[in-house]
């Protein structure tokens, strides 16, 4: 017989502890598969609040047609996919390199603007860990952002400087995946 877990009765936390803070830096990592779906799902939730939000994809190229960049542009996300596709599957990895230098740059304008109130940097760990773009450089513009501007960042391995200035990391850990049982990416499921 399995041993259940008995239900909590009292608050694990005193509310009178805790503050308000007027934006975050929210990372999800990992090796695991959802951390743009999971980081989405905030973002439903900013357009909810009426909140100015936009989407920089670092990976994905205006070529993609993913459900969710469908819904988000609906929803009045501004969208920017600035990235050629996977890097194996690049012709040029230098003119890669330049789309993900001016994708930071174009993303740095926008935290820096403080227009958007939330803003997610998608697969930016990718470009950061390959030495593209400056971590440090990253880090020191989060750090400075706007008081109301809050940014997610996603992406496997995410570099060490960017969790040290993150107030929320998430680590995706891979339990069990349809791909590793040979079954392709379904519309609608996984894009």
């Amino acid at each position: 017989m399995t041993e259940h877990a008995e239900p909590r009765t009292k608050r694990p936390y005193d509310r009178r502890e805790l503050r308000s803070a007027p934006s975050l830096v929210l990372v999800n990592t990992g090796h695991g598969k959802g951390k743009s779906t999971a980081a989405f799902g905030t973002l439903l939730r900013s357009r909810g609040r009426d909140w100015p939000t936009a989407v920089v994809q670092f990976i994905k190229s205006g070529r993609w047609r993913t459900g969710e960049e469908a819904m988000m542009r609906q929803l009045g996300v501004d969208w920017f996919a600035a990235g050629d596709g996977f890097s194996w599957e690049s012709d040029d990895l230098d003119e890669s390199q330049a789309k993900a230098v001016a994708a930071w740059s174009f993303s740095r304008g926008l935290i820096e603007a403080g227009e958007h109130r939330m803003i997610m940097l998608d697969e930016i760990s990718y470009p950061l860990n390959w030495g593209w773009i400056d971590v440090d450089e990253v880090a020191a513009v989060l750090r400075g952002r706007p008081e109301d501007v809050s940014v997610f960042l996603t992406g496997r391995e995410m570099p060490a400087p960017i969790v040290e200035v993150a107030d929320t990391v998430t680590e995706m850990v891979p339990v069990k995946h349809a791909f590793e049982q040979g079954i392709r990416a379904r519309r609608g499921i996984d894009y």
